[in-house]
Parts: structure tokens; sequence; C-alpha cells
């Protein structure tokens, strides 16, 4: 079967982007490199390269975070999400020659932290080669819930030049969370996906988190799930679940103030890696908002099919296409699209540890992690 085209998988064109034509497979194929050039591409720039490059885009007021989904499929059920109901699963996704095309682009921003999420991103088959081509530039970062994650898979990923893997656990008691994420042994195989990341790991910059929404009914699990982190040498994270996910406020967190409990057990477990300047604002985001989202100018989302918005939940109106677009037209819009943005809607990573990075104490708390080989937590 050809190599570069939907037609691996599908016939149907991009979606319609207003404002513009729709691209087409045939549009885009050509611009691709075959099989007989694969060896006349880039290797792939060292880590002190792409940190400068990282600095670059960062001073040039350029974004730094892209959250990139590679697909919305996904076979676990979650209540809190309802990606797995996403119509979008069933478009056509880009192919890895897409993304290798897509991430040299972005390049000539400079070197991004990309977030490679979904869905569930190891539905893929190819997930491993999608990880080597954006890695080639820029910082690669896999959310997962694990299912799929074996020791072998594990280290491949981080020999095709993953940075980091964050697993997604929401409860320390196995039954609730096997429960919330709708299949019999999801915390089993979290856990063990953990293990393979943490062992798998190459280079002293790598890096295994074990992520946790907060939701309406675990705070008492946040300290127990740190410990579970510490014991396979991996870094604890956490973000409040947004109504924008789902549209139900049922799991929203409503029971007080918990920023000062979060910065606590920051302060008491070394492993504990959000930023304080992020965790301090839950309180804020939970009593109605944090104002100023930079969504555009700081982060900025690409989904399944190429199409370019502020934020991922903004996919449904995008600015523009990766493969249609030059990178400096695709800035041009986020900027253009971000003036007068009011939306107080999340407090998400992408949002809330980026935004950290633009205040002089959440940069100074985020700096040893970011420029120096922190992969594992101090003891």
């Amino acid at each position: 079967m050809p190599r570069g085209l939907f037609a691996l998988r599908h016939s149907a064109a991009l979606r319609y982007i207003p404002g513009s034509e729709r691209v087409k497979v045939s549009q885009i194929a050509p611009a691709f490199t075959s099989d007989s050039q694969a060896d006349d591409r880039p290797t792939a720039l060292g880590p002190t390269n792409k940190k400068w490059r990282l600095l670059r885009a960062y001073l040039s007021r350029n974004p730094i975070w892209c959250a990139w989904q590679v697909t919305y499929k996904c076979n676990y059920r979650c209540g809190f999400c309802h990606y797995w109901r996403d119509p979008m699963g069933a478009l056509p996704e880009q192919t890895v020659e897409m993304f290798e095309e897509g991430a040299e682009k972005l390049a000539q921003l400079g070197t991004l932290m990309i977030s490679i999420a979904g869905g569930e991103p190891m539905l893929r088959p190819d997930f491993p080669d999608i990880v080597r081509a954006i890695g080639r530039w820029h910082f690669p970062f896999v959310t997962t819930h694990g299912g799929f994650v074996t020791r072998d898979l594990a280290e491949e990923l981080f020999s095709a030049g993953l940075w980091g893997a964050s697993i997604s656990i929401d409860y320390a008691d196995p039954a609730r969370h096997n429960k919330s994420r709708g299949i019999p042994d999801a915390f089993q195989q979290a856990v063990r996906a953990i293990e393979h990341f943490s062992r798998a790991r190459k280079h002293s910059w790598q890096r295994v988190n074990l992520m946790c929404v907060l939701l309406h009914d675990n705070i008492d699990q946040v300290e127990e799930l740190i410990k579970i982190a510490a014991d396979y040498d991996a870094y604890f994270m956490i973000q409040p679940y947004s109504i924008r996910k789902t549209g139900s406020k049922r799991f929203r967190y409503i029971k007080g103030d918990v920023s000062e409990r979060l910065l606590g057990l920051r302060r008491k477990h070394r492993n504990f890696l959000s930023n304080p300047s992020f965790l301090g604002n839950f309180d804020q985001f939970l009593a109605g908002g944090v104002p100023d989202c930079r969504a555009g100018q700081a982060f900025f989302n690409i989904d399944s099919c190429g199409d370019v918005a502020i934020c991922v939940e903004e996919r449904h109106r995008p600015v523009a296409n990766l493969y249609r677009q030059s990178a400096r037209e695709v800035v041009r819009r986020l900027r253009e699209r971000s003036e007068g943005n009011t939306c107080v809607d999340c407090w998400y990573n992408c949002r809330g540890e980026v935004e950290s990075l633009y205040k002089p104490v959440g940069l100074l708390k985020s700096l040893p992690t970011i420029l120096l080989d922190h992969g594992r937590p101090k003891n």
C-alpha cells in the first residue's frame, strides 16, 4: 500500500477548514519523502541543541508547547472524558510521513515541547515511528492509560527519542480506578506501564510521570498515588477536571480549597513535580476561573487531522492546517484568534504549567527540570 497517503486506511479528505479549501490527499502527498529518499532525512537533534532551540522559541515569543493528537480512538470508557465518543475518531488520521513533514515545519519556530495524546495514542501500531518523527526536532511526551505498554514497547519508545511518559491513574484504590475507566484491570495495567517505562529509561533526561486528574471524589487518594509513583522512581503530576471535557459538572471538585493542601504535599514529597505556581491557582480556577489565558500564544493544539486551534477544547474552531499553511502563517493566525480571549474554562497542565514559565517564580521552579537532566526524582 502506498506510503504518505490517507489511502493507507481511508480515502477521505481532511475535514473542512473555515475560510479555505478542503485539503485533499492528492494535494498533500507529493510533499512527503519517498522510501528511496529516506536516508537523506536529517539526523535527530541532540538534547543540548534542542534546549537552546526551545529557549530561542521562548525568547522569540513563539509558542513553546503543542498538544498533538494522533488519534481520537480509545478503548477505555472513562466517564469524565468523552473522547472515545468523539466523531473525530472516524476521520482520517495523519500518517507517519505527515508527522515527519509537520514536525520539520514546526521546527522553523524552534524546538517545542510536544504532548502526543489522544484518545489513546498507542492504539496506533506505528506509534514508535511517530515518536521518532517528532523527536528528531522536538521534545515528545506521551500521555497514555498504559494498557498497551510492554517492556519491549517502552524500550522502543525511549530509544526512538521519547522525552517523557505520563500514565493516567486517578485512584490509588484499584477497584475505584477500574470502575472509573470502565476496564476490569485498568489500575494493574497502568502500574505495570509505569514500571516498564521506569526501567526502560536510557538517558538521564527521560522522565516518567503518574498523572492524576483531580475529580469530585479523589482528593483523599492523592498522597497514596504520590507514594505509588515514588515506588517506581517516577514523578507525580495533577490537573483539575474541566467541564469542557464532557459538559458535565458531576466530576468537578467542590469540597473547598485545595491549593494549600496540594502545595503541602509537594513540600512533603520530592517526586511531586507539578509547578507550585500552577498548584497555587487551583482554588481560583475552581472558584470561577483563572483569567488571561495564553492559548494560541504560549501553546496550541493540532488535532488528528492536522487542523490547528488555539487549544484542545477549541479544536472544532481551527484557524489553520499544518500541511496547508506555513509555520509563520500558523503562528500569525493563532495570535490573531487569541486576541481578546476571555476563556477561564480550564486549568489543564498544558495551560497552567506552561503559563507558569512566564512568571519569574514559576520559571525558576521549572528551569531545573527543563534544562537539567532531572529525569528521576531526587532521593
